[in-house]
């Protein structure tokens, strides 16, 4: 069974939702038969890759809050991500374009390191103090850390068609399937289940879609070919 997450680097609830998730699928008996892809989402796709700053006034600017709003949605934030176990600055964070992250998330995705990448820039972006849109350089030492190779991330960077088209396909993709907003989990393309939901629905969710899987069709009769079972394998006959 496959789930496909689109999410954005920049979206707090993405953060709480993937860890959510994840309790879930640890709990789920047949998680080894769970492949988990991230798709990609910007929520500010016009943003300028320059153009980054405090998260508050942003938060004030788009949403039209008052700073008191504002820092009470930091705060309540921080709480849910810590019911998580997952650490939050709900003061002195920034906000900007995630669109090479985004792709490098797809190069990741290549080397088998996906999930480790987005894990660890959730992580830089949510709970640690150096910015992660100020600086490529520190976007480069986090894709290091999930086990991507330093020089290969750097070319990615400094060339913005690699994985740009793979950036935009998820994208439209989203749009098909109907999500507005992040996160946004799609399981086995059947089932959709949208936003930062409680674990146990997560669960409910990989039930339901383990169990609508069809049963497998035989093609030939079980005692036509030979094979091997607990009990040893069949002898050749003839």
């Amino acid at each position: 069974m496959r789930v496909e997450i689109w999410s954005d680097i920049a979206c707090p609830w993405c953060y709480v939702g993937k860890a959510r998730f994840e309790k879930a699928l640890a709990a789920f008996p047949h998680r080894d038969g769970v492949e988990v892809v991230h798709r990609s989402f910007e929520l500010d796709p016009n943003r300028a890759k320059g153009d980054f700053g405090p998260v508050i006034p942003m938060l004030m600017r788009k949403y039209g809050m008052t700073e008191d709003q504002a820092r009470e949605g930091e705060r309540r934030l921080g709480e849910n991500a810590a019911a998580e176990g997952l650490d939050y600055l709900t003061e002195g964070r920034d906000h900007g374009n995630t669109f090479d992250m985004h792709r490098l998330l797809h190069l990741a995705k290549e080397r088998g390191r996906q999930d480790e990448l987005i894990g660890l820039l959730y992580r830089a972006n949510f709970a640690e103090e150096r910015s992660v849109f100020a600086d490529d350089e520190r976007v480069v030492e986090v894709a290091v850390e999930a086990g991507l190779d330093a020089d290969e991330v750097r070319a990615v960077l400094a060339d913005p068609a690699r994985y740009a088209d793979e950036v935009r396909a998820d994208e439209r993709e989203a749009a098909e399937l109907g999500a507005s907003g992040v996160p946004f989990f799609v399981l086995d393309r059947k089932f959709g289940v949208s936003g930062a939901q409680p674990a146990e629905v997560f669960t409910q969710a990989l039930e339901q879609a383990w169990g609508s899987r069809p049963p497998l069709t035989a093609l030939a009769d079980a005692d036509a070919g030979e094979a091997c079972g607990p009990d040893g394998c069949g002898v050749p006959q003839g």
